[in-house]
């Protein structure tokens, strides 16, 4: 599925998740948060859309949307996106911490 495709169909399914999506511009990378019991997401347009369909499935699989019907394609790439966000952070949990103490 091509990320445009893909980002469309996340958004519709954050948004049903019960967020509201902001796309703004700046220096930030986005993420998710909560502002007077709203759920918020603010996406960066600058970003590549790659990075933006990773932010839209972080958030996803934090709110556990395993009751929500999803399309199989879509559920499909999220399951990807899932396993390598899991990939990556068993790498870092690996790489020992050269700080001092």
């Amino acid at each position: 599925m091509k990320p445009d495709k893909l980002f469309i169909e996340l958004e519709e399914l954050v948004e049903r998740a019960g967020y509201t999506i902001r796309k703004e511009r700046g220096t930030f990378r986005g993420d998710q948060c909560i502002v007077e019991g709203d759920k918020l997401v603010v996406i960066n347009k600058k970003r590549p859309i790659e990075q933006q369909v990773g932010l839209l499935a972080r958030v996803l699989d934090k709110d556990r949307i395993k009751d929500m019907y999803i399309k199989p394609a879509v559920r499909k790439e999220l399951e990807t996106l899932w396993r390598r966000f899991e990939e990556f952070d068993d790498m870092e949990e690996e790489i020992p911490d050269n700080q001092e103490a």
